[in-house]
């Protein structure tokens, strides 16, 4: 095309943008309001947005715009978004009820209740014994209420009934993109509540480099008073792909706001080498979302600092036997998926292999709630025992099934 018929094109579209702003800038700033609100009511919030962005351009203060605004990036799930802009208006304008409702009911939206009922109490600093407020702030409160008794109805889930007993049985297998054999992984556990806390006895069984091996092993989760509580593991086994001994120890404590933390050991005894291994919990509960971050530490002066961390998120369906969750493992391989070159467990190095994993899972229950049954898929990506600085990529599936009886 000839150069100067880009020139002559570029020059008329540039005129075309800047008639079409002039008309929008130095238009009617009412009219253009209520075309917006029009079209915000009508599913078209994009548009609006973009009508009323550019009345704010000219009219930075106009209030009724920026409300609208606001609503709309609510309305579309952009609650921090939709937070700026009602913060720039509450800051400035104490006494509108109708950008308080927006700003409070955008925190609803959220799941944020503690901090709508904090705006609707502010609110009311200003707009003094208003019944639409006062109503609000009754609401905000009956799902506070509710949204704790969901957070006790989920840590109660964890302790159960005390009458209850389970049985539950895995299977899981992983597959490798290098030359490595699958390995397989299985557990028969049977579960015991008493009013002192929960006993879980269990059965592991692995098959790793064609190498079978069977664990025996011990839980133990004590509870000492309503808010505290404890966790003990004592695990055996006379297989060189299984620590020889294997004990923990942890001690639980929950906390208001429904957070809860932890503290406390891992010990691996092998043949031919010991580790210890730090870490704890800290963990929250938001709505129907429970999150927890767990640390590894391992001290030692011949080794030097082994460091790992892991993330577990879920989100709670009807109940806490019912759940979607994520987790995500970085740092040293703290599942223990051990390695043997010519025949001799490479236990020395175990515990300082870069790895990280991402795995999700879903579980869900019958009808009466007795049978669970959970799946896990995930990837992950370690370095090998043998090759430093090299990695290996492999893939995980499992399932379990739980049924409950008294």
């Amino acid at each position: 095309m000839n150069p100067r018929k880009i020139v002559s094109l570029l020059l008329i579209f540039w005129m075309c943008i800047s008639n079409a702003q002039e008309i929008a800038y130095s238009g009617d700033p009412d009219a253009s309001f209520l075309a917006a609100r029009d079209l915000a009511f009508a599913g078209e919030r994009q548009i609006a947005r973009d009508t009323l962005r550019q009345i704010l351009a000219v009219y930075p203060e106009y209030t009724d715009v920026r409300c609208l605004l606001a609503k709309t990036y609510s309305w579309d799930n952009e609650f921090e978004e939709a937070r700026l802009q009602f913060n720039r208006i509450t800051s400035e304008d104490k006494n509108n009820k109708d950008v308080w409702i927006g700003a409070i009911k955008n925190e609803q939206y959220a799941k944020n209740f503690h901090i709508a009922l904090g705006l609707c109490n502010k609110a009311l600093i200003y707009l003094e014994d208003d019944s639409e407020l006062l109503n609000l702030k009754a609401q905000i409160l009956e799902q506070i209420e509710a949204q704790q008794l969901l957070q006790n109805v989920l840590k109660e889930t964890k302790i159960e009934d005390p009458t209850t007993q389970a049985i539950t049985l895995y299977t899981q297998g992983e597959v490798f993109d290098e030359q490595l054999d699958p390995m397989y992984y299985g557990a028969l556990e049977y579960k015991k509540e008493a009013s002192w806390g929960v006993l879980i006895p269990r059965l592991n069984f692995n098959r790793r480099f064609n190498i079978n091996g069977v664990q025996a092993e011990v839980d133990a989760y004590p509870r000492f008073n309503k808010t505290l509580s404890g966790y003990i593991n004592y695990g055996y086994s006379a297989s060189q792909i299984f620590p020889r001994h294997r004990i923990g120890g942890e001690v639980l404590k929950e906390l208001p706001k429904a957070m809860e933390v932890s503290l406390g050991f891992r010990h691996l005894s092998f043949d031919t080498d010991d580790a210890t291994i730090l870490t704890g919990t800290f963990g929250i509960y938001r709505g129907n979302y429970y999150a927890v971050v767990r640390p590894y530490i391992i001290p030692d002066s011949r080794k030097g600092l082994g460091v790992s961390g892991n993330l577990l998120v879920r989100r709670y369906l009807k109940d806490g036997n019912n759940f979607l969750g994520m987790n995500l493992v970085y740092g040293f391989d703290t599942e223990l998926n051990q390695f043997i070159v010519d025949g001799e467990l490479l236990a020395e190095t175990l515990l300082y292999l870069e790895a990280q994993r991402f795995r999700l899972e879903y579980q869900f229950s019958n009808g009466d709630g007795n049978n669970l049954y959970k799946a896990n898929i995930g990837v992950n990506r370690q370095e090998l025992a043998f090759s430093s600085g090299n990695f290996f990529l492999s893939v995980t599936a499992g399932l379990a099934y739980s049924i409950k009886f008294r």
